[in-house]
């Protein structure tokens, strides 16, 4: 079942949403060689505590962490952890907020120190794709438009788009119907209706799209071994448009 949301619940999320972009705002200034990302989500947990906020996923499903830090050829999921990031590593901070109900998700990739010219070139690609996919999403186009978006940007960039992880509903809780595939064709899938709020998060990989479990049955990684960038928001789709619920850009 697919709720719509209404203007209150909207709100409501835009309010977490902007509590989460600006704590990535603060975790983008952080990051650098040497510190870990238990640091860091340490950090965002007292950030969030601050604010009157928590973490949405610590608890979820067991799940014991305020974030998932995904390095290098992790595609998502990464657990934090007490190794500490090494110059030229990516790595991707991914966390669901809840602040007074409202539930608000997103992930950014970022560099560490200098990193390698191909890994600047995907996550800026990864950016690129997130921001096309949003484009699609407006009232009475398909899900199909969202993810054919994403894909002909990113294979035509020479990148592939992970098919096993989607985008998701949000609101009462942090995954609702419908799912979100970043890759389709167009004028296929669900109809987008106005009040639906969706997350758009696509990874990208340097190689190939498929992945595999780690042992921990959480963190999932490219086949390959080759890296793996993913950026995601949390969007409304309203009758003027997708409304960005964690824009970071001020």
């Amino acid at each position: 079942m697919i709720s719509l949301k209404s203007e209150r619940e909207i709100n409501l999320m835009h309010e977490a949403g902007k509590l989460l972009a600006e704590c990535h705002r603060q975790i983008a200034k952080l990051i650098k060689p040497g510190i870990t990302t238990m640091e860091i989500d340490q950090f965002v947990e007292k950030f969030l505590a601050r604010h009157g906020a928590t973490p949405e996923q610590k608890g979820y499903k067991g799940y014991e962490y305020a974030t998932c830090a995904s390095i290098n050829d992790e595609i998502c999921h990464g657990f934090p952890r007490k190794e500490p990031l090494k110059n030229g590593d990516i790595v991707t901070i991914d966390m669901v907020v809840n602040l007074n109900g409202g539930l608000a998700d997103s992930a950014w990739t970022h560099p560490v120190g200098n990193i390698s010219d191909e890994a600047k070139r995907l996550i800026d690609v990864t950016e690129k794709a997130l921001y096309k996919g949003i484009e699609q999403a407006i009232v009475g186009n398909r899900m199909g438009d969202i993810g054919h978006a994403i894909q002909t940007y990113a294979e035509g960039e020479n990148f592939s788009v992970v098919r096993e992880f989607t985008g998701h509903g949000i609101g009462k809780t942090i995954h609702e119907a419908p799912a979100i595939a970043h890759y389709g064709l167009p004028n296929k899938g669900l109809r987008l209706k106005e009040g639906m709020v969706i997350t758009i998060e696509p990874m990208i990989n340097i190689g190939a799209w498929q992945s595999k479990m780690d042992a921990n049955n959480w963190t999932a990684r490219t086949v390959d071994g080759k890296l793996s960038a993913q950026y995601e928001h949390t969007i409304a789709i309203t009758k003027d448009g997708p409304f960005i619920l964690t824009e970071q850009k001020m």
